[in-house]
């Protein structure tokens, strides 16, 4: 017996060590650079560590040039970061839809204060709301609406697999879910709402008789010569030459499609260049509906906000800004006025890239924002990634030692590959060492080998009646089957 037991723990150290050939690893910035050599040393520098960025694509406007920058990897192949590399912007596309606002205001198409529902059918206190509350988050209107516990579920989930949470969801459907939306007390101040830019966006395109994507295209990015900046929803396939979003641990990330939501950022993929020209002109103050970038309501004592931009002060500079976050992307856009400079900073993973581009605008360390820890979602990922990598080697383990029968043992077997890829693709590998997850596989190799010795022994049932045995490994295939479908 101890002669087994040592043989035991050598094959759980061996299965262990070499699980250490494939524990999760966090991609880093390596690989090429394209453009501008210069520029691209300067983000490498103000990137600092790297781990859990894949690839970026950078901007620079200057008095008079737009310099732009490749470094890393569009895709896990290693495909490069070339200058016409596509990435999803988020949240940024808010800023074009306040820029639309500001446009049609200026040509008295609409006014500020019109309300939401004269444009757009929407019932209830939302259609209250005005197109100024709604560009300048100020409409009360909850950053998403839930309408359920099975909606909530449902973003949670996508979520924790870097799914789609707005697949299916169409204007219609953003319409009718606001009618059933009551904006909160919080109306009148700056309280940011998803909701809200998306139906202002849509009111925007009803008032002009076409779509959001047709008005965006028509006012904004053919007049401003970005070519390459689209929208691609309801399951259609991104632009050719797109990067890869993704996880900072390094799991893939679906595309964002919901068309009812791209005024908010979903959809809509661009270029540094595409938006360094869109800087640019804005600097210069010949972008359509430009305007929208002045600040003018508080919302803190450093933080004013136009018409989807934000204005914050850093130390001594203001900066003009908005960010954006989708699945498998980060993205940040920023103007110095008083420098006469812009910066555009896209990355293909969710790590956030907004200090890249304060640094590179040259706000000093000691005034950038703090950032911010794992946060709630990432502790999950944690709390996910330990749970599963251990509890399927601990449960043979279990099993092998004190099943009752052979299914028991067949059980806990099907459950072990299971539970190590939940930890493998869920796991916030860039808080928790990846080596959590080999150790957990060399526990579920010893409790294979104990589970072997002990099955010549063990009867098929005991215990209780066959049917509730048998019951219990087919409800086990099922479960694990849907799970290793769920996060393949």
């Amino acid at each position: 017996m101890r002669r087994f037991t040592a043989i035991t723990l050598v094959i759980g150290l061996l299965a262990g060590a070499l699980a250490l050939l494939g524990i999760p690893r966090p991609p880093q910035l390596s690989g090429p650079t394209t453009g501008d050599a210069d520029l691209a040393a300067a983000v490498r520098r103000a990137a600092g560590d790297t781990e859990g960025l894949r690839g970026l694509s950078v901007a620079l406007v200057e008095p008079g040039r737009v310099r732009v920058a490749g470094l890393g990897e569009r895709n896990p192949d290693g495909a490069p970061v070339e200058a016409d590399t596509t990435f999803e912007i988020g949240s940024v596309t808010k800023t074009l839809t306040g820029m639309l606002l500001a446009d049609q205001v200026a040509a008295g198409t609409v006014r500020p204060d019109d309300r939401l529902r004269d444009a757009l059918p929407v019932s209830g206190p939302a259609g209250d709301v005005t197109l100024a509350e709604l560009a300048s988050h100020r409409s009360g209107l909850p950053r998403l609406p839930v309408t359920s516990v099975g909606g909530a579920a449902r973003i949670w989930w996508a979520n924790v697999t870097a799914g789609d949470p707005y697949a299916g969801q169409d204007v219609d459907w953003l319409t009718r879910t606001a009618g059933r939306t009551e904006p909160g007390d919080g109306r009148g101040r700056v309280e940011y709402s998803n909701l809200g830019a998306a139906l202002l966006g849509q009111a925007l395109a009803a008032k002009a008789g076409t779509s959001y994507p047709e008005l965006l295209e028509r006012e904004l990015l053919t007049p401003l010569g970005m070519d390459r900046t689209s929208v691609h929803v309801d399951g259609a396939a991104p632009p050719a030459g797109h990067a890869d979003g993704g996880r900072a641990t390094g799991r893939p990330a679906d595309p964002w499609t919901g068309s009812g939501w791209v005024p908010a950022g979903v959809g809509t993929w661009s270029t540094s260049g595409d938006l360094g020209k869109l800087v640019a002109a804005v600097l210069a103050g010949s972008a359509p509906g430009a305007d929208a970038a002045t600040a003018r309501f508080e919302r803190d004592d450093r933080s004013r906000i136009g018409y989807g931009w934000f204005t914050t002060r850093h130390g001594d500079r203001e900066v003009v800004w908005h960010n954006g976050g989708t699945g498998g992307f980060r993205a940040y856009v920023g103007v110095d006025r008083a420098a006469g400079r812009g910066v555009v900073v896209l990355g293909n993973t969710d790590r956030s890239v907004d200090p890249i581009g304060l640094r590179l605008l040259g706000v000093p360390e000691e005034d950038l924002p703090a950032e911010g820890g794992a946060g709630l979602p990432g502790w999950v990922g944690v709390g996910l990634a330990l749970v599963f990598s251990l509890i399927g080697g601990l449960s043979l383990l279990g099993a092998a030692r004190r099943g009752p029968d052979r299914l028991s043992l067949l059980d806990a077997a099907l459950w072990l590959p299971a539970s190590l890829l939940l930890a493998h693709r869920l796991g916030e590998w860039t808080v928790l060492p990846g080596w959590i997850w080999a150790v957990g596989c060399g526990l579920g190799a010893a409790g294979l080998a104990l589970a072997a010795r002990r099955w010549r022994t063990l009867p098929l049932v005991a215990g209780v009646p066959p049917w509730r045995r048998w019951t219990g490994t087919v409800l086990t295939v099922f479960f694990v089957l849907v799970t290793l479908v769920a996060v393949a």
